[in-house]
């Protein structure tokens, strides 16, 4: 399964998603987004590191 969001911030969204999707068997293989806020505040938030386990990519990047 590949997830597909608009925006990366905290990670919440995908990290709710793929739960949801895992809880009912499912296997999330990547999760995407049209564009990732890459701010230091932001990859230190738990929902965030929690995504590490997962192929992430973005196609816009927005650094502060």
């Amino acid at each position: 399964m590949v997830i597909v969001d608009d925006l990366l911030a905290t990670g919440g969204t995908f990290l709710a998603a793929a739960s949801l999707i895992e809880k009912v068997g499912g296997k999330v293989e990547k999760l995407l987004s049209l564009i990732s806020i890459d701010d230091a505040d932001l990859a230190s938030h738990p929902s965030r590191k929690s995504l590490e386990k997962y192929q992430v990519e973005s196609v816009l990047h927005y650094k502060n």
